[in-house]
């Protein structure tokens, strides 16, 4: 057997501040990268065609990286539970390593494929929490439980001491020519564009691909806009957040590397709202690890409600009205706009992530997971866990300490988009109208002439009310 390891990426699509890979090389001189293109994903209906050619691209800068530090990264097509150990009978190689996943079918997967490697005698790693601060083992309740409320879970995890990033691959040893044209005949390919995958995207994409391009938003967001987050980061129309949740969501940048950021922009601050800013976003980087544990611990989250109220709840199923919603065509100016920057850009911004998931789960009363799976049919960075989180706190069905949270459309428009700007630049028949209807949507039939805008599908107040009743009742049958 050689003393070949080979380094399986997934969700850490990077050199840098990778801990798995950093232990392969402590074991090894010669670590090959390897990337799974796996048709269980690439098949299913709910893959954003933006997100495959961001990720596309980051693997093409990671191959990149992988020849400058003297090695290469293979990809494989197929389904890995064959594909990885057939790669690594195939190189006699010593080792294969990886970094953990929270998600239900990783976790199925990666047991099948440890399983395999026992049978053939070949080690593996496994346990790099590398997309983690801190392992679900590690965060736990006083009874040895996972925390099921972000605000102790949040008081554990900040008071514990966060780790470094780790060192970057370095001098390794490449493949030689035979060992090449031993892993082109198990299965080795060159890497396919997004459109030959059969996902077609032509529009900009909100990050670039790679890690350099994930270090400078990092740096950049770092020393300006993190220090006015706090006041900043609820007004869609003001580039007042990072962005950077594509790169954290295939691990372009390493989460050690964006902790240890935030601590030097808080050592390097000189203002109380500098140093709120700061720990906003601290928060918020914990709301992604609460979310992410949560699907670790309980993996039936991804399958439907955890509250029992919302279990068997009577939602509606009225496809004009979810196609309303879909398109940005609702009559709700501030949901028409945000519905329609996920649909040009593939990326939504969070406070209006929350309004249309509040209305149409409290407004149309139609089930969450059409919409969860709406985002993720759209989302560059759609996530499992950060998009069910999502989503089941704004329905109510999720780990939140407050079930019923209705938010009013015009009201978050008056308080988040006042001057109408956010509205504006994405319903562009509604530039014209003045600021009071486009955050009130309360636009007069005079108004209307001339423009191809709907009327209001729902009344918000009639709506609200159903919802609340709807609640009550199921809230009642289930107690």
């Amino acid at each position: 057997m050689s003393d070949l390891i080979l380094f399986w990426h997934r969700r850490d699509l990077r050199i840098s501040d990778n801990t798995g890979l950093a232990a392969a090389r402590e074991q090894s001189p010669k670590v090959v990268g390897v990337f799974c293109l796996d048709p269980n994903i690439l098949e299913r209906d709910d893959v954003a065609p933006a997100r495959m050619t961001y990720m596309i691209g980051c693997l093409q800068i990671l191959q990149q990286r992988y020849a400058e530090a003297g090695s290469q990264l293979l990809i494989l097509h197929g389904d890995p539970i064959a594909a990885i150990p057939a790669l690594a009978v195939a190189l006699n190689a010593k080792a294969v390593f990886w970094n953990w996943d929270v998600e239900p079918y990783s976790q199925i997967r990666d047991r099948s494929i440890i399983d395999t490697l026992k049978e053939k005698g070949i080690e593996f790693l496994t346990q790099n929490w590398d997309q983690l601060l801190h392992s679900p083992e590690e965060i736990r309740t006083g009874n040895n439980s996972p925390y099921t409320v972000y605000t102790p879970f949040w008081k554990n995890w900040s008071s514990k001491p966060k780790a470094k990033s780790v060192e970057t691959l370095q001098n390794t040893e490449a493949l030689t020519k035979a060992e090449q044209e031993t892993a082109q005949k198990a299965g080795a390919i060159e890497l396919p564009s997004a459109k030959d995958l059969g996902f077609i995207w032509d529009g900009e994409l909100v990050i670039s691909p790679g890690e350099a391009a994930a270090q400078s938003r990092l740096e950049e967001f770092t020393n300006q806009a993190i220090i006015e987050y706090q006041e900043q980061r609820n007004f869609p129309a003001v580039d007042g957040t990072s962005q950077l949740s594509a790169a954290l969501k295939f691990g372009v940048i390493g989460i050690r590397t964006v902790w240890q950021a935030t601590i030097a922009a808080q050592e390097n601050s000189r203002s109380e709202e500098a140093q709120a800013g700061i720990r906003t976003w601290q928060q918020e980087l914990a709301w992604r690890e609460f979310y992410q544990q949560a699907m670790y611990n309980f993996p039936e989250l991804a399958e439907g409600a955890y509250r029992d109220t919302f279990k068997n709840f009577p939602w509606e199923t009225n496809e004009e009205n979810f196609q309303a919603w879909c398109e940005g065509r609702t009559g709700y100016p501030i949901v028409d706009a945000a519905m329609r920057q996920l649909n040009e850009i593939g990326w939504m911004h969070n406070r209006c992530r929350m309004i249309v998931a509040s209305f149409l789960t409290k407004d149309l009363l139609i089930n969450p997971q059409l919409g969860e799976k709406y985002f993720m049919q759209k989302l560059i960075d759609g996530d499992l866990s950060a998009n069910n989180g999502g989503w089941q706190w704004s329905a109510s069905s999720g780990m939140d300490p407050k079930p019923v949270r209705i938010f009013n459309p015009a009201s978050q428009a008056q308080k988040f988009d006042p001057e109408g700007e956010y509205i504006r630049q994405w319903v562009s028949e509604l530039r014209s109208m003045d600021t009071e209807y486009l955050v009130t949507g309360k636009i007069p039939p005079l108004e209307r002439h001339g423009i191809d805008y709907p009327e209001p599908i729902v009344d918000h107040k009639k709506q609200q009310k159903q919802f609340k009743q709807l609640y009550q009742q199921q809230k009642a049958s289930t107690s």
